[in-house]
């Protein structure tokens, strides 16, 4: 048997229970997705993903998908069908709370 060693983290339950739901559709078991992700911290000289803040910028149209796109107008359309409307100026002091702009 290889030289082994225990490795004890505490995670919360609901994440714990989805990611071994996925792993177990995998075929993967959680010792085996925890040896990969140590093998990849060390092929890599680090995390195997970015780690980083989400864009807290608007993103101009220009940059979205197609479906990105369709979504961000769909939540207008339902938006204005629920009676949700806006002013300019409401628009604009949003803007400047959440993205300071």
């Amino acid at each position: 048997m290889a030289n082994t060693s225990a490795v004890y983290a505490r995670i919360d339950t609901g994440l714990k229970d989805n990611a071994e739901n996925i792993l177990a559709k995998l075929g993967i078991s959680p010792s085996s997705a925890i040896q990969m992700l140590y093998s990849q911290i060390v092929l890599r000289g680090g995390m195997p993903f970015d780690l980083r803040l989400p864009v807290t910028k608007p993103v101009a149209i220009g940059g979205m998908s197609r479906a990105e796109l369709d979504a961000e107008l769909k939540k207008g359309i339902d938006a204005l069908a629920g009676g949700k409307a806006y002013s300019v100026d409401e628009v604009d002091a949003e803007l400047v709370k959440e993205f300071g702009i």
